[in-house]
């Protein structure tokens, strides 16, 4: 049983590219503690360092110097394997391309991370069976991404996502490839998954899309220039 409400903890992360000779420091001293349960909007410019502080917390790349504690687990100095062993047991991701493969129907995609993580055959079909349903893709199981549309798709990606139960919930650009209608219907289902005790971290640079989250940062040159909580029931 976790002892603290913090599922994210990240204390002065910096991140520094070496091309050649040339240093590049794409994120200064960051620090950021989101709760669970929160329902957090990064947004800011391209080049601001966004994509790189959501590859940092989802996993994906480590910070230069810094520490990171997700769920409890200092994570900062893990190797590539322990990392990817939290990143499947912790984090479930949804992207701007979706990232389907396609050669695998709806059903066999959203699967994918419970074989990974050892579930029973029968067990994980329900499963995927379930989530697919209530996301309203239950006619769509057999279908391969390419005879679905962009909103379906991502309505796949979520249902891939909360698979292994994870308690975050990482979501970069998940409106940024659909049109209105499908848009709004991702962060419907993503506030619904917050109402229900997920805890959302949304990456985007849409404002509209920013604001539907509980509370914002802003990132610009690396830094965090501000901070807001927002009082909504969106």
């Amino acid at each position: 049983m976790k002892t603290t409400d913090e599922i994210i903890r990240m204390t002065n992360i910096s991140k520094v590219y070496m091309t050649g000779d040339v240093e590049t420091t794409v994120l200064k001293d960051i620090d950021l503690v989101v709760k669970r349960g929160d329902f957090l909007g990064i947004t800011g410019r391209s080049g601001s360092g966004k994509s790189t502080l959501m590859h940092i917390v989802g996993l994906l790349d480590t910070p230069t110097a810094g520490k990171y504690i997700l769920n409890g687990t200092d994570v900062s100095s893990l190797g590539e394997d322990e990392q990817a062993f939290q990143r499947n047991k912790e984090i479930g991701f949804v992207f701007q391309q979706f990232n389907l493969l396609p050669k695998l129907s709806a059903l066999e995609n959203v699967i994918l991370p419970a074989i990974y993580a050892g579930m029973d055959k029968k067990a994980r079909i329900e499963k995927a069976d379930m989530f697919l349903t209530m996301l309203g893709l239950a006619d769509h199981l057999g279908k391969r991404p390419n005879q679905m549309s962009g909103g379906q798709q991502q309505r796949v990606a979520i249902a891939r996502a909360l698979m292994n139960d994870p308690e975050l919930i990482l979501a970069d650009e998940p409106t940024g490839n659909l049109d209105t209608k499908s848009g709004d219907d991702v962060m419907k289902t993503l506030k619904q998954l917050n109402k229900e005790g997920k805890t959302i971290v949304l990456i985007t640079h849409e404002h509209d899309i920013a604001m539907q989250a509980k509370k914002l940062i802003q990132l610009e040159d690396g830094m965090l220039i501000h901070k807001e909580k927002k009082d909504t029931n969106a």
